[in-house]
């Protein structure tokens, strides 16, 4: 299987060790692991152009394009992120948008024609509030509706609040269990 690790945070922390426990969890000699950061790519904010909407192509040339064929051809997604005023960081907002060429490509000119309807995500969130899951809900809200537009139509959950500091994280006992086992299910061929 080809899989897809995003890590959506600018910095090293606890998002990061969060997508390194998951990879730990999969066999990198029988899978496909292609990691990207937003952070480290040069990818432009969409304009709102339209350029793409009879096409379904973005008429911005930057690194998005080696992206576009990753978000197409993955059997399955893992994104971490931390939780940034109830969303995800800006670098990844601005991958997330620039798909919107591939909304218009599905939903509006119908050519998406996917061959892998068995597509899976896991999503890892986690924040420095130590109340109120509105952040999560926010958040998981716009990876949804990312996901829905690749065509990945399962998805898994994972969130932790109220971890502020790098590493911080690891120390919350269940991590490493709940990430074990959302991987088994993720990787599942159903």
């Amino acid at each position: 299987m080809k899989i897809l690790a995003i890590h959506g945070s600018p910095r090293k922390g606890n998002s990061e060790l969060l997508l390194k426990e998951a990879l730990n969890n999969i066999d990198s000699n029988l899978h496909e692991i292609k990691i990207i950061n937003p952070s480290n790519l040069n990818i432009s904010g969409c304009t709102s152009c339209d350029g793409c909407k009879h096409t379904g192509k973005c008429i911005i040339i930057d690194d998005m394009d080696e992206i576009y064929p990753l978000l197409k051809d993955s059997h399955r997604v893992i994104i971490s992120s931390p939780i940034f005023f109830f969303s995800v960081p800006a670098q990844l907002k601005m991958l997330i948008d620039r798909c919107q060429c591939l909304w218009y490509e599905k939903y509006v000119l119908s050519k998406t024609k996917q061959k892998d309807t068995n597509r899976k995500a896991l999503i890892l969130l986690v924040g420095g509030m130590k109340r109120g899951e509105v952040g999560v809900t926010c958040a998981e809200a716009t990876l949804k509706a990312f996901l829905r537009t690749i065509d990945v139509k399962e998805h898994k959950t994972l969130s932790y609040l109220g971890y502020n500091e790098p590493g911080e994280i690891m120390k919350n006992p269940r991590v490493i269990s709940d990430i074990k086992y959302a991987v088994e299910e993720i990787m599942k061929n159903d």
